[in-house]
């Protein structure tokens, strides 16, 4: 039997001497893994369709509840070349690639987080990479159920020119509920506690919401772009017990717009 769907590579990995595993999210069964046979000879019928974060038609041959059908179709509709040909982009693409694998179970269809992947990717551009991947982030952690909490303090509501964020609880906290409990970076009852300047969060809000395709509009401050994104990265260490291989934290500051 063989399934016909689309499919986003987010993983490629060798296998025996010519053959690939290939992860996709796809449209229809979303996360699933695929394998190619003969994928790495050079008269493969896939060419460059198993590259990463590559748009195909795809098909795949076995019962649906396979847990690894073969690929026996591949048709590129969009290759995403600026997510793979610079050290920015690709950090940044992978990154957004690892936390659906991180946050999505094999199998169960989420056409929504496929296409905010599409939609992530056929906005992003190599100069602000990170920018997107943040966005994308912040989104699917949102559409998951494990959004951070950042407008205003999660025990006073008060809004401030400064919150402490509390890994452990996944929200902001102002200064004076701070104050009250200590957030002096680390404390035995909460755990890790990050600085965040109001400014930050509000750019949390504007990456949330705003519509895809504009977010390259918007003039980030360096330190608020490297603020979000350490949050971020600790914030999912701690929802999947391990930090991210492609964390993206130490190319914060040079995709950043001067405010």
């Amino acid at each position: 039997m063989q399934n016909r769907t689309e499919g986003i590579v987010l993983r490629a990995s060798r296998f025996g001497e010519a053959d690939t595993i290939v992860t996709y999210i796809t449209l229809d069964f979303g996360i699933k893994k695929a394998f190619a046979k003969s994928s790495r000879k050079i008269k493969s019928r896939f060419g460059g369709s198993l590259e990463v974060f590559t748009h195909s038609t795809i098909g795949l041959m076995g019962k649906e509840d396979a847990q690894m059908p073969r690929l026996v179709q591949s048709d590129i509709i969009k290759p995403f070349y600026a997510a793979r040909e610079s050290y920015r982009g690709l950090v940044a693409a992978s990154s957004m690639a690892e936390l659906l694998i991180g946050l999505l179970p094999e199998g169960v269809p989420n056409p929504e987080a496929f296409h905010l992947l599409l939609d992530t990717l056929d906005a992003m551009d190599e100069a602000h990479a990170n920018l997107y991947a943040l966005a994308f982030r912040i989104r699917l952690l949102a559409m998951k159920g494990y959004g951070p909490w950042t407008r205003g303090c999660i025990r006073c509501g008060a809004e401030g020119r400064q919150y402490h964020f509390y890994v452990s609880q996944g929200a902001v906290v102002c200064a004076t509920c701070a104050s009250k409990v200590g957030a002096a970076g680390h404390d035995r009852q909460h755990g890790r506690v990050i600085a965040l300047l109001q400014g930050s969060a509000k750019m949390f809000e504007a990456l949330a919401t705003w519509e895809m395709g504009k977010l390259g509009r918007l003039k980030v401050s360096q330190s608020a772009l490297a603020e979000l994104t350490g949050l971020l990265d600790a914030h999912i260490e701690h929802i999947i017990s391990r930090p991210l291989k492609a964390s993206h934290t130490a190319l914060a500051g040079s995709t950043a717009q001067s405010a």
